[in-house]
Protein backbone atom coordinates (compact mmCIF):
# COMPACT_ATOMS: atom_id res chain seq x y z
CA UNK A 1 0.00 0.00 0.00
CA UNK A 2 1.26 3.46 -0.89
CA UNK A 3 0.54 6.38 1.43
CA UNK A 4 0.65 9.84 -0.08
CA UNK A 5 2.11 12.40 2.31
CA UNK A 6 1.45 16.06 1.64
CA UNK A 7 4.55 18.24 1.90
CA UNK A 8 4.39 20.02 5.28
CA UNK A 9 4.03 23.78 5.41
CA UNK A 10 6.37 25.40 7.90
CA UNK A 11 4.65 28.80 7.86
CA UNK A 12 1.39 27.35 9.14
CA UNK A 13 3.18 25.60 12.01
CA UNK A 14 5.03 28.78 12.90
CA UNK A 15 1.67 30.57 13.13
CA UNK A 16 0.39 27.94 15.56
CA UNK A 17 3.50 28.02 17.75
CA UNK A 18 3.99 31.77 18.10
CA UNK A 19 1.31 34.13 19.36
CA UNK A 20 0.27 36.46 16.58
CA UNK A 21 1.89 34.31 13.91
CA UNK A 22 4.64 36.73 13.02
CA UNK A 23 5.72 37.65 9.52
CA UNK A 24 8.82 37.73 7.40
CA UNK A 25 10.53 35.19 5.23
CA UNK A 26 12.50 33.40 7.91
CA UNK A 27 9.80 31.11 9.28
CA UNK A 28 12.45 29.01 10.98
CA UNK A 29 13.19 31.84 13.41
CA UNK A 30 9.57 31.81 14.57
CA UNK A 31 9.71 28.13 15.41
CA UNK A 32 13.03 28.47 17.21
CA UNK A 33 11.25 30.58 19.82
CA UNK A 34 9.21 27.51 20.81
CA UNK A 35 9.29 25.42 23.96
CA UNK A 36 12.71 23.80 23.62
CA UNK A 37 15.31 25.53 25.80
CA UNK A 38 18.85 25.50 24.44
CA UNK A 39 21.27 24.41 27.20
CA UNK A 40 24.30 26.53 28.06
CA UNK A 41 26.86 23.76 27.58
CA UNK A 42 27.39 20.24 26.32
CA UNK A 43 27.94 17.08 28.38
CA UNK A 44 31.58 18.12 28.95
CA UNK A 45 30.73 21.64 30.19
CA UNK A 46 31.90 23.34 26.97
CA UNK A 47 30.03 25.34 24.33
CA UNK A 48 28.44 23.15 21.67
CA UNK A 49 30.55 22.47 18.56
CA UNK A 50 33.57 24.18 20.09
CA UNK A 51 36.42 22.42 18.30
CA UNK A 52 39.10 24.44 20.08
CA UNK A 53 37.97 23.88 23.67
CA UNK A 54 40.41 21.87 25.74
CA UNK A 55 38.67 18.61 26.52
CA UNK A 56 39.45 14.92 26.58
CA UNK A 57 38.02 14.63 23.05
CA UNK A 58 39.76 17.58 21.35
CA UNK A 59 42.71 15.64 19.89
CA UNK A 60 40.52 12.73 18.80
CA UNK A 61 38.14 15.07 16.98
CA UNK A 62 40.89 17.04 15.20
CA UNK A 63 42.67 13.90 14.05
CA UNK A 64 39.35 12.63 12.74
CA UNK A 65 38.92 15.73 10.57
CA UNK A 66 42.50 15.63 9.34
CA UNK A 67 42.01 12.14 7.91
CA UNK A 68 38.50 12.92 6.71
CA UNK A 69 39.49 16.02 4.76
CA UNK A 70 42.44 14.32 3.08
CA UNK A 71 40.49 11.28 1.91
CA UNK A 72 37.02 12.53 0.98
CA UNK A 73 37.55 13.02 -2.76
CA UNK A 74 35.16 13.19 -5.71
CA UNK A 75 36.24 9.77 -6.97
CA UNK A 76 36.02 8.20 -3.51
CA UNK A 77 32.43 9.40 -3.07
CA UNK A 78 31.41 8.10 -6.49
CA UNK A 79 32.79 4.65 -5.65
CA UNK A 80 31.07 4.51 -2.28
CA UNK A 81 27.70 5.61 -3.69
CA UNK A 82 27.94 2.97 -6.39
CA UNK A 83 28.76 0.24 -3.88
CA UNK A 84 26.30 1.13 -1.12
CA UNK A 85 23.56 2.43 -3.39
CA UNK A 86 22.87 -1.18 -4.36
CA UNK A 87 21.52 -1.74 -0.80
CA UNK A 88 22.51 -5.40 -0.96
CA UNK A 89 24.32 -5.82 2.37
CA UNK A 90 21.45 -7.17 4.47
CA UNK A 91 17.75 -6.88 5.26
CA UNK A 92 16.41 -5.71 8.61
CA UNK A 93 13.83 -3.44 10.18
CA UNK A 94 14.39 0.10 11.39
CA UNK A 95 14.35 -0.82 15.09
CA UNK A 96 16.85 -3.63 14.54
CA UNK A 97 19.16 -1.05 13.02
CA UNK A 98 18.68 1.29 15.97
CA UNK A 99 19.76 -1.46 18.35
CA UNK A 100 22.94 -2.08 16.33
CA UNK A 101 24.01 1.51 17.01
CA UNK A 102 24.28 0.84 20.74
CA UNK A 103 27.82 -0.36 20.10
CA UNK A 104 29.15 2.92 18.69
CA UNK A 105 30.31 6.34 19.86
CA UNK A 106 30.90 9.10 17.29
CA UNK A 107 34.58 10.19 17.26
CA UNK A 108 33.73 13.40 15.38
CA UNK A 109 31.32 14.69 18.03
CA UNK A 110 32.83 17.04 20.65
CA UNK A 111 29.53 17.20 22.56
CA UNK A 112 28.67 13.62 23.49
CA UNK A 113 30.30 10.28 24.18
CA UNK A 114 27.23 8.10 24.76
CA UNK A 115 25.85 5.31 22.53
CA UNK A 116 23.97 6.56 19.50
CA UNK A 117 20.53 5.26 20.51
CA UNK A 118 20.54 7.82 23.33
CA UNK A 119 21.03 10.69 20.89
CA UNK A 120 18.36 9.39 18.49
CA UNK A 121 15.72 9.18 21.18
CA UNK A 122 16.71 12.50 22.76
CA UNK A 123 16.34 14.22 19.39
CA UNK A 124 13.03 12.56 18.51
CA UNK A 125 11.45 13.17 21.91
CA UNK A 126 12.48 16.83 22.00
CA UNK A 127 10.90 17.35 18.56
CA UNK A 128 7.78 15.42 19.56
CA UNK A 129 7.25 17.69 22.55
CA UNK A 130 7.34 20.89 20.47
CA UNK A 131 5.74 19.53 17.27
CA UNK A 132 3.18 16.96 18.44
CA UNK A 133 1.30 16.91 15.11
CA UNK A 134 4.34 16.42 12.83
CA UNK A 135 4.87 12.69 13.22
CA UNK A 136 7.10 12.54 10.11
CA UNK A 137 9.49 14.91 11.88
CA UNK A 138 9.52 12.73 15.02
CA UNK A 139 10.48 9.72 12.92
CA UNK A 140 13.09 11.71 11.00
CA UNK A 141 14.66 12.60 14.35
CA UNK A 142 14.74 8.96 15.32
CA UNK A 143 16.30 7.63 12.12
CA UNK A 144 18.49 10.49 10.91
CA UNK A 145 21.73 8.86 12.14
CA UNK A 146 20.96 5.23 11.28
CA UNK A 147 23.48 5.32 8.45
CA UNK A 148 26.15 5.03 11.13
CA UNK A 149 25.64 1.26 10.88
CA UNK A 150 28.34 1.57 8.21
CA UNK A 151 30.68 1.21 11.20
CA UNK A 152 29.38 -2.32 11.83
CA UNK A 153 31.22 -5.38 10.45
CA UNK A 154 28.09 -6.41 8.53
CA UNK A 155 28.38 -3.21 6.49
CA UNK A 156 32.12 -3.27 5.88
CA UNK A 157 33.22 -1.76 9.21
CA UNK A 158 34.13 1.50 7.49
CA UNK A 159 36.53 3.85 9.31
CA UNK A 160 34.87 6.69 11.18
CA UNK A 161 36.23 9.33 8.80
CA UNK A 162 34.02 7.86 6.06
CA UNK A 163 30.90 7.59 8.21
CA UNK A 164 30.52 10.56 10.59
CA UNK A 165 31.47 14.23 10.89
CA UNK A 166 30.37 17.39 9.11
CA UNK A 167 29.60 16.90 5.43
CA UNK A 168 30.44 19.09 2.46
CA UNK A 169 30.19 18.96 -1.34
CA UNK A 170 32.96 17.29 -3.29
CA UNK A 171 33.62 18.18 -6.91
CA UNK A 172 33.93 21.92 -6.27
CA UNK A 173 35.99 24.25 -4.08
CA UNK A 174 36.07 23.48 -0.36
CA UNK A 175 34.65 26.46 1.52
CA UNK A 176 36.85 27.93 4.25
CA UNK A 177 34.02 27.73 6.79
CA UNK A 178 34.49 23.95 6.96
CA UNK A 179 35.81 22.77 10.33
CA UNK A 180 39.62 22.36 10.27
CA UNK A 181 39.75 23.65 6.69
CA UNK A 182 43.56 23.57 6.62
CA UNK A 183 43.61 19.81 6.11
CA UNK A 184 41.82 20.07 2.75
CA UNK A 185 45.10 21.31 1.30
CA UNK A 186 46.30 17.71 1.38
CA UNK A 187 43.22 16.45 -0.50
CA UNK A 188 44.06 15.54 -4.16
CA UNK A 189 41.00 17.50 -5.38
CA UNK A 190 42.30 20.71 -3.82
CA UNK A 191 44.70 21.29 -6.72
CA UNK A 192 42.53 19.77 -9.47
CA UNK A 193 41.44 22.65 -11.75
CA UNK A 194 38.30 20.77 -12.79
CA UNK A 195 37.16 20.39 -9.20
CA UNK A 196 38.56 23.33 -7.22
CA UNK A 197 36.50 26.24 -8.57
CA UNK A 198 33.29 27.71 -7.14
CA UNK A 199 31.08 25.50 -9.32
CA UNK A 200 33.54 22.75 -10.27
CA UNK A 201 31.57 19.82 -11.72
CA UNK A 202 28.23 21.60 -11.12
CA UNK A 203 26.28 24.66 -12.27
CA UNK A 204 24.49 27.50 -10.52
CA UNK A 205 21.14 26.43 -9.06
CA UNK A 206 21.62 22.82 -10.17
CA UNK A 207 19.98 21.50 -6.99
CA UNK A 208 21.64 19.61 -4.16
CA UNK A 209 20.21 16.32 -5.45
CA UNK A 210 22.73 16.68 -8.28
CA UNK A 211 25.67 17.43 -5.97
CA UNK A 212 27.92 14.74 -4.50
CA UNK A 213 28.36 15.14 -0.76
CA UNK A 214 31.26 13.75 1.25
CA UNK A 215 30.44 10.12 1.93
CA UNK A 216 28.98 9.16 5.27
CA UNK A 217 25.94 8.11 7.25
CA UNK A 218 23.78 10.99 5.99
CA UNK A 219 24.00 10.10 2.31
CA UNK A 220 23.80 6.38 3.02
CA UNK A 221 20.58 6.63 5.05
CA UNK A 222 19.14 8.91 2.37
CA UNK A 223 19.88 6.25 -0.27
CA UNK A 224 18.43 3.49 1.92
CA UNK A 225 15.22 5.46 2.51
CA UNK A 226 14.76 6.26 -1.18
CA UNK A 227 15.55 2.75 -2.41
CA UNK A 228 13.06 1.31 0.07
CA UNK A 229 10.39 3.77 -1.12
CA UNK A 230 9.75 5.59 2.14
CA UNK A 231 6.69 7.83 2.19
CA UNK A 232 8.42 10.51 4.27
CA UNK A 233 7.94 13.97 2.69
CA UNK A 234 10.82 15.49 0.76
CA UNK A 235 11.64 17.71 3.76
CA UNK A 236 12.32 14.55 5.79
CA UNK A 237 14.67 13.18 3.14
CA UNK A 238 16.38 16.57 2.91
CA UNK A 239 16.99 16.56 6.67
CA UNK A 240 18.40 13.03 6.56
CA UNK A 241 20.86 13.83 3.75
CA UNK A 242 21.99 17.28 4.90
CA UNK A 243 21.71 17.34 8.71
CA UNK A 244 25.54 17.23 9.00
CA UNK A 245 25.99 19.85 6.26
CA UNK A 246 26.96 22.57 8.74
CA UNK A 247 28.70 24.75 6.15
CA UNK A 248 25.24 25.26 4.62
CA UNK A 249 22.81 25.41 7.51
CA UNK A 250 25.13 27.18 9.95
CA UNK A 251 27.25 29.38 7.67
CA UNK A 252 25.15 29.75 4.50
CA UNK A 253 27.90 28.38 2.24
CA UNK A 254 27.22 26.62 -1.07
CA UNK A 255 23.79 28.23 -1.51
CA UNK A 256 24.69 28.95 -5.13
CA UNK A 257 24.14 25.24 -5.81
CA UNK A 258 20.61 25.14 -4.38
CA UNK A 259 17.32 25.21 -6.29
CA UNK A 260 13.97 26.50 -5.03
CA UNK A 261 12.89 23.21 -3.45
CA UNK A 262 16.19 23.04 -1.54
CA UNK A 263 15.58 26.52 -0.17
CA UNK A 264 12.13 25.58 1.09
CA UNK A 265 13.38 22.39 2.71
CA UNK A 266 16.28 24.26 4.31
CA UNK A 267 13.74 25.98 6.57
CA UNK A 268 12.83 22.59 8.02
CA UNK A 269 16.48 21.67 8.39
CA UNK A 270 17.05 24.81 10.44
CA UNK A 271 14.20 23.74 12.72
CA UNK A 272 15.54 20.20 13.02
CA UNK A 273 19.12 21.25 13.66
CA UNK A 274 18.33 22.82 17.01
CA UNK A 275 17.04 19.51 18.32
CA UNK A 276 19.78 17.44 16.72
CA UNK A 277 22.53 19.57 18.22
CA UNK A 278 21.23 20.84 21.53
CA UNK A 279 19.24 17.85 22.80
CA UNK A 280 22.50 15.95 23.43
CA UNK A 281 22.84 15.33 27.14
CA UNK A 282 23.44 12.62 29.72
CA UNK A 283 19.71 12.46 30.44
CA UNK A 284 18.35 8.97 29.70
CA UNK A 285 15.17 8.15 27.77
CA UNK A 286 12.95 5.24 28.85
CA UNK A 287 13.27 3.18 25.68
CA UNK A 288 10.50 0.67 26.42
CA UNK A 289 8.05 3.45 27.23
CA UNK A 290 8.47 5.29 23.91
CA UNK A 291 9.15 2.31 21.64
CA UNK A 292 5.49 1.49 20.78
CA UNK A 293 4.91 5.02 19.50
CA UNK A 294 7.93 4.96 17.23
CA UNK A 295 7.14 1.46 16.00
CA UNK A 296 3.78 2.80 14.80
CA UNK A 297 5.56 5.56 12.85
CA UNK A 298 7.99 3.11 11.32
CA UNK A 299 5.04 1.01 10.11
CA UNK A 300 3.40 4.11 8.64
CA UNK A 301 6.38 5.39 6.65
CA UNK A 302 8.57 2.32 5.93
CA UNK A 303 8.22 -1.35 5.01
CA UNK A 304 8.70 -3.89 7.80
CA UNK A 305 12.06 -4.97 6.38
CA UNK A 306 14.45 -2.68 4.52
CA UNK A 307 17.28 -3.49 2.16
CA UNK A 308 20.52 -1.95 3.46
Amino acid sequence: MTITIEQPHLDAIADRKVAGGGGGDNAAELVLDGGFVVPDSNAFGNAFRNYEAESERKETVEEFYRVNHINQTYDFVRRMREEYGRVDKTEMGIWECIELLNEFIDDSDPDLDMPQIEHLLQTAEAIRKDFPDEDWLHLTGLIHDLGKVLLHPSFGELPQWSVVGDTFPVGCAFDECNVHFKYFKENPDYLNPKLNTKFGAYSEGCGLDNVLMSWGHDDYMYLVAKENKTTLPSAGLFIIRYHSFYPLHKHGAYMHLMNDEDKENLKWLHVFNKYDLYSKSNERIDVEKVKPYYMSLIEKYFPAKLRW
